[in-house]
């Protein structure tokens, strides 16, 4: 359903009458597309903390070992990265240096003079470490970083997002942010902010073709014939990926023309039937490479009103099914080595919702399951297990929320407007790349920054 709103906001009278009424004024993002692949402007390279100074920045500590190791990094995220720009379309702070309540100064010192001319649409990353157990001043200083970007990505406006980034051993592992500073800095990541990101140590994959990174690997996405999910399996497909296509059996003509518009395999089946692994396995014999819980419903009443079968209802299809199939996917060996699993929470899951709390529960545990299979199945399979969380995104569920409920759900977040489908399956196909290695238990938020939760 269209934004008459974001689009009224872009002409000249609704640009005036907003400004005035103090309402609202949400830019119109810049996602990819052929034409569009990447920012505008060049990417300005700044650092704070290490002996940097204040405001030093500017790539100018090319001897420290964080700047040294994201230099090449940053080359290849596609802009030209630069020390000083008047009009830069990204901007990436190393602050992975910053040890001390007095180093932040170095932080405002770097951001403060380029911040309003970061151009509309823009990105700033700021790269830091995990806070240490073993010392509370690099603890405090460390995550002060996170209110930080969570705080600047509300003010920051014109369509620009701002992300933390978090890397073990600073430039020692530089080549395993690779694949999560081309998605921050790209359109790709239009409508995702004030998020955090905290990589592990993980040695990434090399990636064969850019073009077709996932050339050669088998995509399952389960509740893909309409939605979300059919825009995800459009977008695994798009990067190379054999697709398979779920979805229950009461969509099977839908779920087939989504899948010959893709070139995909439908698969009509119920994901919470008890032989759902073994059919998912004899429909991909060559083992998978990505496997995406995307299945989900609502059976939305508040808790005095909701019978059982509701409640049992929405675990099994969002919660449980998830948990089962994974595990015997798993234990069969039939997620391959180097393989992903991205499952799909929700913003309900963070922060609650009146009238989900079968529904909030589900989502909630999915970021449990992430948090806890993540090593495990790293350590024991080769397989990283990540998830999105979406707040409100253009759908026919959401086209057919009361209007004004509606409008409150555009609105309240940092970029004032709902996402796409296909926000979420950029991020899915962030998760999904083989390089991607180092980028496991996280669940990445997709809600433009919603002012609900955490």
């Amino acid at each position: 359903m269209a934004d008459r709103y974001l689009h009224f906001t872009g002409t000249a009278p609704g640009r005036f009458l907003t400004r005035r009424l103090g309402l609202p004024q949400p830019a119109l993002l810049r996602r990819w597309s052929l034409e569009t692949p990447q920012l505008e402007g060049p990417l300005l390279h700044l650092t704070a903390g290490s002996g940097a100074g204040a405001g030093a920045g500017a790539g100018a500590q090319a001897g420290s070992g964080a700047v040294a190791g994201f230099a090449e990094v940053l080359a290849g995220a596609g802009l030209p990265v630069v020390g000083r720009a008047d009009r830069p379309g990204a901007v990436v702070l190393d602050a992975t240096g910053v040890t001390t309540a007095a180093g932040l100064g170095d932080v405002h010192a770097a951001l403060h003079p380029v911040v309003r001319s970061l151009a509309p649409g823009g990105r700033v990353v700021v790269l830091g470490t995990v806070p240490s157990p073993d010392d509370h001043h690099q603890a405090a200083a460390q995550q002060a970083l996170e209110g930080f970007v969570r705080s600047l990505g509300k003010e920051i406006g014109r369509g620009s997002t701002v992300q933390l980034v978090r890397v073990p051993g600073g430039g020692a592992t530089a080549q395993g942010a690779a694949s999560t500073l081309r998605f921050l800095l790209s359109p790709r990541s239009a409508y995702v902010s004030g998020q955090v990101i905290e990589l592990t140590a993980a040695t990434p994959e090399p990636v064969t073709d850019p073009a077709a990174p996932l050339a050669g690997r088998t995509a399952l996405v389960t509740g893909a014939a309409r939605g979300i999910g059919a825009a995800v399996a459009s977008v695994l497909a798009r990067e190379g990926a054999r697709v398979i296509a779920l979805d229950v059996p009461g969509v099977r003509e839908e779920l087939e023309r989504t899948a010959a518009r893709l070139g995909a395999t439908p698969l009509p089946l119920d994901i919470t039937a008890p032989d759902a692994a073994d059919r998912i396995a004899a429909a991909a014999p060559d083992g998978l490479g990505v496997l995406v819980h995307n299945a989900g419903i609502t059976r939305d009443r508040r808790l005095a009103n909701m019978p059982a079968e509701r409640w049992t209802s929405v675990i099994e299809v969002n919660l449980d099914s998830v948990l089962r199939t994974t595990d015997e996917l798993l234990k069969a060996g039939t997620i391959r080595r180097g393989g992903r699993i991205v499952a799909t929470a929700s913003i309900a899951g963070i922060a609650g919702n009146n009238g989900q709390t079968n529904y909030a529960a589900s989502k909630a545990g999915i970021i449990g399951l992430v948090r806890s299979l993540g090593p495990r199945a790293a350590a024991d399979h080769g397989v990283t297990v990540n998830a999105v969380a979406p707040g409100f995104i253009e759908t026919k569920m959401t086209a057919a929320v009361p209007f004004f409920i509606r409008e409150a759900g555009r609105r309240m977040n940092s970029l004032s407007q709902g996402g796409l489908p296909v926000d979420v399956a950029e991020a899915v196909a962030w998760f999904a790349q083989p390089d991607s290695t180092a980028v496991n238990g996280q669940v990445l938020r997709v809600c433009g920054q919603s002012l609900l939760g955490a």
